[in-house]
């Protein structure tokens, strides 16, 4: 009985230095500067595109040549089950 609470003592003061330890890292590699932002000049360019043509054709009747046809499976009958 003592053995488990022995352990389960080490378990959690193991996982708490673990979660200390990481927030450490993250506050030692984060970065604070309080330097000037760089400045960049951006040009924008417009360009007109050409015109689009469609590049799928529509069947003759108006169906949807892309769509599969349905076919639902057969009924499956256990013979054993009446």
């Amino acid at each position: 009985m003592a053995s488990k609470r022995l352990g389960r003592r080490i378990s959690a003061a193991v996982g708490g230095a673990a979660i200390l330890a990481m927030i450490g890292f993250t506050a030692a590699c984060s970065t604070e500067s309080d330097e000037a932002p760089e400045t960049s000049t951006t040009t924008t360019t417009t360009t007109t595109a050409p015109p689009l043509t469609p590049t799928e054709k529509r069947a003759p009747d108006g169906g949807d040549i892309f769509t599969p046809p349905v076919t639902a499976p057969r009924a499956t009958v256990n013979p054993s089950h009446r």
